[in-house]
């Protein structure tokens, strides 16, 4: 079976829950037409973020894009926020499957 699969880039963001609304209104003003955010726990660079509070809290933002808008992302999250927050963001490649048409 040959699925009608188009080739993006997935951009994932994983950073403090307080950030969520500068976020969004920078994928907004950047262009990007939709995002997923999640709660995310774990453990990394800057210790346990368990969700205990929401100074402790993180999020997980991830949005499928083509390569250029996937650069903007992230060149302008990283000059606004890597130095002063904890962020890590990845960018992989994605193979989506299309959307059909509905038929009711």
């Amino acid at each position: 079976m040959n699925l009608p699969l188009t080739l993006r880039k997935l951009v994932t963001v994983i950073c403090e829950a307080d950030l969520e609304a500068h976020l969004v209104a920078d994928l907004t003003q950047l262009g990007v037409r939709g995002y997923t955010i999640t709660d995310a726990r774990g453990s990394g660079a800057h210790g346990p973020r368990d969700a205990a509070w929401r100074a402790s809290a993180n999020i997980r933002v991830e949005l499928l894009c083509d390569e250029a808008m996937a650069q903007q992302v992230a060149e302008t999250l990283h000059e606004r926020y890597y130095a002063h927050y904890g962020m890590v963001m990845f960018i992989t490649d994605a193979a989506v499957l299309r959307p059909q048409k509905f038929s009711r």
